[in-house]
C-alpha cells in the first residue's frame, strides 16, 4: 500500500520520538523520514518568531528531500522575565548549552520570586512545506508555571521545572503518551495532522 513520505526537520531525538506517534494517529500512516536521511541537514534559524524558524527549517528538509516536510519551533515564554527566553529557548544559557545549563540559568533568574508570578507559557509551531506551495503553519500552547527546583526523571529541556496548571505536575512528571494530549506541541502537530489528512483525501466530482 502506498504510503505518503513526510520529511521530519530536526536534529532534535527527542521532538522526534514525540512527533512521530502524533502524526500517525487517526488513520494517517504516513512513512516518516528524518531530514538527515537525504543530507546534512543543519539549517541557520535566523527567523524573528517562531513561524519563521519553523518555515526555515521544513523548507530546508523539503530542499534536501522534495517531499512534503515539517518542522517546528517552539519557545518559552516567562512573565517574570518579559517573555525570556521566548524563541532563544533552546540557546537561552549561550550557544552549545546543555538542558540542564538552560535550568540553572532561568532558576538563577527566577531566584526569591514567588510561584504567583512565575506564570509562563510553552508555544509551538509546526510548518508544513511542499513543493510548489506556499507553507502553512499551525500553532499550540500550554499554560503553567516555572517551579521552584526541578522534579521527574522524564522529558527534556525545561520538562522538570515547566509544571502544568491543569494538573499541577511538570512535564517530566508524566509519560510521554499523557504529554502528548495535552502538551504545547501535540496542539500544533494535531492541527497540522489533520490539515495533510484533507490534502490526502481524494476529493469526489
Amino acid at each position: 500500500m502506498y504510503r505518503k513520505t513526510l520529511v521530519l526537520g530536526t536534529g532534535n531525538k527527542h521532538k522526534a520520538i514525540e512527533i512521530a506517534p502524533l502524526m500517525n494517529a487517526a488513520g494517517l500512516h504516513l512513512d516518516l523520514k528524518a531530514a538527515s536521511a537525504y543530507g546534512a541537514f543543519d539549517p541557520i534559524e535566523d527567523g524573528d518568531t517562531l513561524e519563521e524558524n519553523a518555515i526555515i527549517k521544513a523548507r530546508a528538509a523539503m530542499a534536501l528531500s522534495n517531499e512534503w516536510s515539517i518542522a517546528d519551533d517552539t519557545g518559552l515564554f516567562v512573565d517574570a522575565l518579559n517573555g525570556r527566553p521566548g524563541i532563544y529557548a533552546a540557546r537561552y544559557a549561550g550557544i552549545g548549552c546543555s538542558f540542564a545549563d538552560n535550568v540553572r540559568k532561568m532558576l538563577g533568574e527566577l531566584e526569591g520570586i514567588p510561584l504567583a508570578q512565575r506564570g509562563a507559557t510553552f508555544s509551538c509551531v509546526i510548518a508544513l512545506c511542499r513543493p510548489g506551495q506556499e507553507p502553512v503553519t499551525f500553532g499550540g500552547d500550554c499554560r503553567g508555571h516555572i517551579a521552584v527546583r526541578p522534579s521527574g526523571e522524564g522529558g527534556f529541556g525545561y520538562d522538570p521545572i515547566f509544571v502544568i496548571d491543569a494538573l499541577g505536575k511538570s512535564f517530566a512528571e508524566i509519560s510521554t503518551e499523557e504529554k502528548n494530549t495535552i502538551s504545547h506541541r501535540s496542539i500544533a502537530v494535531s492541527k497540522c495532522r489533520e490539515a495533510i489528512k484533507l490534502l490526502l483525501t481524494p476529493t469526489k466530482c
